[in-house]
């Protein structure tokens, strides 16, 4: 059986994409007005029961996974994606818990679905490997022997 992969090019490209709809959040949570996804987000959160500067905290989540996807390591990548998997974990409850019509409560269920999928796919073969940070040359760290070197490729 042989396995196909997706060029690099075409993963690289949808990060990057992913990456820019959460920094699109980041803005919109920090916008102090009405934003085109309908009213400022201090009212919507006032509205879901939370307090409005909350939308500080999830758009600084939101920003720091962005960075984090886009990062071409599978790491940073994967704990961008855990990350937000736990935040559209929240966002999915509140949007579930909220009588918002249906077209407002596909977005967070859908990105979460896809973030499961991102975190699956650069999930680490060795819990270890999200402390270890590889030098530029890409090979292993030099505190650790080759037979645990295989752990990291």
């Amino acid at each position: 059986m042989v396995a196909h992969r997706v060029p690099a090019w075409l993963r690289t490209g949808f990060y990057w994409f992913l990456a820019f709809e959460f920094f699109v959040g980041f803005v919109t949570k920090f916008w102090p007005g009405e934003t085109f996804f309908g009213p400022a987000y201090a009212e919507k959160f006032a509205d879901w029961g939370f307090d409005p500067n909350m939308r500080y905290v999830v758009g600084a989540i939101e920003l720091v996974c962005a960075i984090l996807l886009v990062v071409p390591r599978r790491q940073t990548r994967f704990l961008g994606a855990a990350t937000l998997v736990l935040l559209l974990t929240g966002a999915v409850t509140t949007h579930v818990i909220d009588d918002a019509p249906v077209y407002e409560e596909v977005s967070a269920p859908l990105h979460l679905v896809i973030m499961l999928c991102v975190a699956v796919a650069n999930w680490p073969t060795d819990v270890r490997q999200l402390l270890w940070w590889r030098p530029a040359s890409g090979g292993p760290p030099a505190r650790i022997s080759t037979r645990d070197a295989a752990f990291l490729e």
